[in-house]
């Protein structure tokens, strides 16, 4: 009599289990669905019921989703949906055609970010050439790289990283994704006959400011000033 009572209850028990699972999958997908930016775990939880496994619930999602037109990816320790990589050809027309980087821009953004965080005279010295104000605000305005603070030496230069635009453009979980040494000999963008001591920086774009490093002034407009500071002292000393 007993099994007779228990079955349906363990049955019933499993259905609201698996309806209440249910339920938190849609609440998690609508977030992302309505949230105009990428949301981290953390994002998600604070608008949960407490306990609830928000990392399994993303794994099932995006499982859900691997084979549909969209699929649910992870930037940067952030998710969010974007349409299936063999279907981006249809987005075509929508698409805003982005101007083309020149070679000093595409040099200059590479520098960034390998060795960021950097200032103006670290990338000219990297390059072995001077960098126009110019190629910068290109980069700035395409989202891609961001300024981040101020070094701690005389003249207090801005410094620049990338973005987490910059990872979502160029399909990159994270920045330690970008190709290494190795990577680089294969495709031919790096002479294979290196000098034995060439080495390659590790990248890193985390928010915490560097040692050497301060805090940006709260007034985004004191930052564009202090570039034109760079730009004027450079003139001043050549």
């Amino acid at each position: 009599m007993m099994e007779e009572i228990e079955q349906p209850l363990g049955g019933e028990y499993e259905a609201l289990a698996k309806e209440a699972r249910l339920q938190l999958k849609r609440m998690v997908e609508a977030l992302l669905f309505a949230s105009s930016e990428p949301l981290s775990t953390a994002d998600i939880a604070v608008r949960l019921p407490d306990s609830v496994d928000v990392p399994a619930i993303l794994a099932q999602l995006k499982e859900d989703y691997k084979n549909r037109g969209v699929n649910l990816i992870v930037v940067n320790d952030k998710w969010l949906f974007r349409t299936a990589k063999d279907l981006s050809f249809m987005m075509q027309a929508e698409a805003i055609e982005p101007r083309k980087l020149s070679r000093a821009a595409l040099e200059t953004l590479a520098i960034i970010a390998y060795h960021q965080p950097v200032t103006r005279a670290d990338i000219e010295q990297i390059r072995g050439v001077s960098v126009a104000r110019g190629t910068l605000d290109v980069l700035l305005q395409t989202e891609w790289v961001r300024v981040r603070g101020r070094r701690r030496v005389p003249g207090r230069p801005v410094t620049y990283g990338t973005s987490e635009k910059f990872l979502m453009h160029f399909d990159l979980a994270s920045i330690q994704d970008l190709p290494g040494l190795e990577e680089l000999k294969g495709t031919g963008m790096l002479d294979s006959a290196l000098p034995p001591a060439f080495s390659m920086p590790s990248p890193d774009d985390t928010e915490d400011l560097a040692d050497d490093e301060e805090p940006l002034e709260d007034n985004y407009e004191l930052a564009l000033e202090a570039m034109e500071e760079d730009d004027k002292q450079d003139t001043d000393e050549s």
